[in-house]
C-alpha cells in the first residue's frame, strides 16, 4: 500500500472531518500534520471509476463525517475529484490550491466546527502552506522516492519558565527537583532536605519536640512528665491574667495526679486551690437584720435606760463577761426569747445556737438564719452552710463574675466538706463548672468537671461538657484541637493508667492521637508518628475495630507510609526488612474482614 499526501485544494466542500494522528488499521501516522489520505487496494483502475466516487462510496472510512458528505448545490464531486494512477512505490502530489479560493482554515473557522484556530491548525493546513518550511521539505532520496523531513511536534509548554518541583517524601524529607536544560546536556538534580532541619526553630516543631510522648513507652519515667508540666507552667502561662491562672491550675493538677499515681482526695485538691489564690479575700461581717431579732431598732432602744440629765442613751461599753452575765440573768427569770435576742445582738452565736437547738426547730432555724445573715454574700462559709442545709450554694450560680470574687475558695470548701448527699455535692460542683463555662472560663470549668468525674465526650456532640481537657469543643475544630490540648489530654490519660492500667479514653483515641501522629509526620518526625499509630492500633485491637472502621482504615493508611521509618528495621536482617509489624497486619486483616462482612 502507498500513503498519498495531498492537500484538498481541489475540493470545495470544507466540511470533511479528518482523523487525528494515531495508529489506524496498522498504518503508521507520523508526528507531523496529515492531510486526508486515499487508500486504494486495487491498483488497476481500468473501470474508469474516479477516486472521488470510490472515496465517497466507502462510508466505513474512519475519518468520514456522514453529515458533511454533500458539497455545495450543483457541484459534481466526480468532476473535481483527483484521479490518480498508482504505480508501485510512487507518490504523486496534486497542484497547489487556486489563489482565488478561500483557505480551508478560514472555511473551517466560519463553519463553526471549532472555536479555536490553534486547535484547527493542529489538524489542517492551507494549501499554500503545504510546501512551507513548517510543513516539511520534499526531496528525492537515492532510490528516487520522495521523502518528507519530519519537524518536531508543536506541543505547547505547560509552564512558561523553568522552576523547581517539590514534593513531600518518605522519612520526613522534602524532595526538590532543580530546574535544568536537558537540551543543553544538563542532568536533573534531585535534592533531599530534612523537614526537621527546615522547620528548626519554629514554635510548632519545638512544641512537638519538647513533649516526651508517646507516654505509653516502657522507658518513660513519670518525672519526665512532671518536668514537662512544670515547664508549661513557667513558659506557657501568663499568671497576670485570669485565663493564665486557670491554665496553670490545670497543669498543677496534672503534676499532682502524676506524683500520686492518678489518685487524690478532696483535701489534696483544696490545698492546690488555696495555693493558687493570689490573696486571701477579707470578707466583711455585718450586723444581723433587725427583723430577724424579733423587734425593731426603736423597740430595742426603748428597753435601754436613758440618761436622766441629757435624755440620751448613755454609751454602754460592756465587756465579754458582762454580756454573758446579762445573758445568764435573763435565763434566771425564764426569759429565753430575750436571752436569744441579747446573745444575737452581742455576737454570742454559740450561746444562741445551743440554746435554740434545745428549743423548737422553728426557733433554731430562726437563730441559724440570723447567724448566716451576718456573713458576706461571697463568703465561703455561706457556701458551706448552704450546702450543708441541702441547697445548691449561691456561689455555684454566681461565680466567675469579677464582683463576686475568686471561685477557688468556694470549690475548695465544697471538696473538703462533703455532705452525706453525694448527689447534691455532684450537682453543686457541676453547676459551678457550667457557670464558669458560660462566662468563657473553659479551663476553670474543666477543673470542676474533673472533680465531679464528668466523662469526656465527642467534638460533634455539643451537649457534652468537654472533649479535650482545657479546650472548648464549641469552637472551630482547628482552634479546638490544638497541640497543647492534645498533649494535656494524653498526660491525663497517662495519670489514669498509673492507677488503672486498662484505662482507655475511647473518644480521645478515636481522633486526636491519629491527628497528633500526622502532625509529627508533617514536621519531619516519622518514627515518633509511627509509635502513635501503633498505640492507636493496639487499643483498637484490644477492643472491636469494627466499631471504628474509619479510624482503623486511616491508621492502616498512615502506618503503611511510615512503616519503613521504624528504628527496628535497622536491627533486622536485610531479607526480613520487607516484613510488616504484627499489629499492622492484624489491623489490616480486621479491616478487610469488616469490609467483606
Amino acid at each position: 500500500h502507498c500513503v498519498v499526501l495531498f492537500s484538498r485544494q481541489s475540493y470545495e466542500d470544507p466540511h470533511w472531518q479528518y482523523p487525528a494522528a494515531g495508529n489506524r488499521d496498522g498504518y503508521s501516522y507520523q508526528s507531523h500534520q496529515w492531510q486526508p489520505g486515499a487508500w486504494q487496494d486495487d491498483r488497476d483502475l481500468r473501470q474508469g471509476e474516479s477516486y472521488g466516487k470510490s472515496y465517497r462510496d466507502h462510508h466505513y472510512y474512519r475519518g468520514y463525517h456522514p453529515n458533511l458528505a454533500t458539497g455545495p448545490p450543483g457541484h459534481d464531486s466526480r468532476k473535481s475529484a483527483v484521479s490518480l494512477d498508482f504505480e508501485p512505490d510512487l507518490c504523486t502530489l496534486p497542484p497547489s490550491q487556486p489563489s482565488g479560493q478561500p483557505s480551508l482554515l478560514l472555511q473551517y473557522q466560519e463553519s463553526g466546527l471549532s472555536s479555536s484556530s490553534h486547535e484547527l491548525s493542529q489538524y489542517i493546513r492551507d494549501g499554500a502552506d503545504d510546501y512551507s518550511p513548517g510543513m516539511g521539505s520534499w526531496n528525492v532520496g537515492q532510490t528516487g522516492q520522495p521523502s518528507v523531513s519530519t519537524p518536531p511536534p508543536a506541543v505547547p509548554l505547560k509552564f512558561p519558565q523553568l522552576h523547581t518541583a517539590l514534593c513531600f517524601g518518605a522519612g520526613g524529607h522534602l524532595v526538590l527537583v532543580c530546574p535544568h536544560h536537558s537540551s543543553e546536556g544538563q542532568l536533573p538534580r534531585v535534592e533531599l532536605h530534612s523537614l526537621e532541619a527546615i522547620l528548626h526553630g519554629t514554635e510548632e516543631l519545638e512544641e512537638l519536640q519538647a513533649f516526651p510522648g508517646p507516654l505509653a513507652r516502657d522507658d518513660l519515667h513519670k518525672v519526665d512528665v512532671m518536668t514537662f508540666c512544670q515547664q508549661k507552667i513557667t513558659t506557657g502561662c501568663d499568671l497576670s491574667t485570669q485565663r493564665g491562672r486557670d491554665s496553670s491550675l490545670l497543669w498543677k493538677l496534672l503534676v499532682l495526679l502524676c506524683r500520686q499515681n492518678g489518685s487524690m482526695v478532696g483535701s489534696d485538691t483544696a490545698e492546690l486551690l488555696m495555693q493558687d489564690c493570689r490573696r486571701q479575700d477579707r470578707y466583711r461581717r455585718q450586723e444581723p437584720a433587725a427583723n430577724l431579732l424579733g423587734m425593731a431598732d426603736d423597740e430595742w432602744a426603748q428597753r435601754q435606760p436613758l440618761d436622766l440629765i441629757t435624755g440620751e442613751l448613755p454609751p454602754v461599753v460592756e465587756t465579754q463577761a458582762q454580756i454573758v452575765e446579762k445573758f445568764t440573768k435573763l435565763l434566771y427569770y425564764g426569759r429565753k426569747k430575750e436571752a436569744l435576742v441579747w446573745a444575737m445582738r452581742n455576737q454570742l452565736w454559740g450561746h444562741a445556737l445551743f440554746l435554740s437547738s434545745k428549743m423548737d426547730p422553728r426557733t433554731y432555724s430562726w437563730v441559724l438564719t440570723g447567724f448566716t445573715s451576718t456573713l458576706a454574700t461571697n463568703d465561703p462559709l455561706q457556701t458551706l452552710f448552704q450546702l450543708m442545709s441541702g441547697r445548691i450554694p449561691q456561689a455555684a450560680l454566681c461565680c466567675g463574675d469579677a464582683t463576686w470574687g475568686d471561685w477557688r475558695p468556694h470549690l475548695a470548701v465544697m471538696l473538703s466538706n462533703k455532705v452525706g448527699d453525694t448527689e447534691l455535692n455532684h450537682r453543686a460542683i457541676v453547676t459551678m463548672g457550667d457557670t464558669l463555662a458560660s462566662k468563657g472560663a473553659v479551663e476553670a470549668a474543666h477543673f470542676c468537671y474533673l472533680m465531679a468525674d464528668v466523662p469526656f465526650g465527642y467534638f460533634g456532640a455539643k451537649a457534652d461538657r468537654m472533649a479535650l481537657l482545657g479546650s472548648s469543643h464549641r469552637q472551630a475544630f482547628s482552634q479546638f484541637a490544638r497541640t497543647e490540648a492534645i498533649q494535656r489530654m494524653e498526660i491525663l490519660e497517662y495519670c489514669r493508667q498509673l492507677r488503672q492500667p486498662e484505662s482507655f479514653l475511647l473518644p480521645f483515641q478515636v481522633v486526636y492521637k491519629l491527628l497528633y501522629a500526622s502532625r509529627l509526620a508533617d514536621h519531619g518526625l516519622p518514627a515518633q508518628a509511627l509509635q502513635y499509630c501503633e498505640l492507636v492500633a493496639t487499643a483498637l485491637l484490644r477492643h472491636d475495630p469494627a466499631a471504628h472502621p474509619v479510624l482503623a482504615r486511616q491508621v492502616v493508611r498512615l502506618a503503611e507510609r511510615l512503616k519503613l521509618c521504624d528504628p527496628l528495621l535497622l536491627e533486622m536482617p536485610e531479607q526480613e526488612q520487607a516484613l510488616e509489624p504484627d499489629w499492622l497486619e492484624q489491623l489490616r486483616a480486621c479491616c478487610q474482614e469488616w469490609e467483606v462482612r
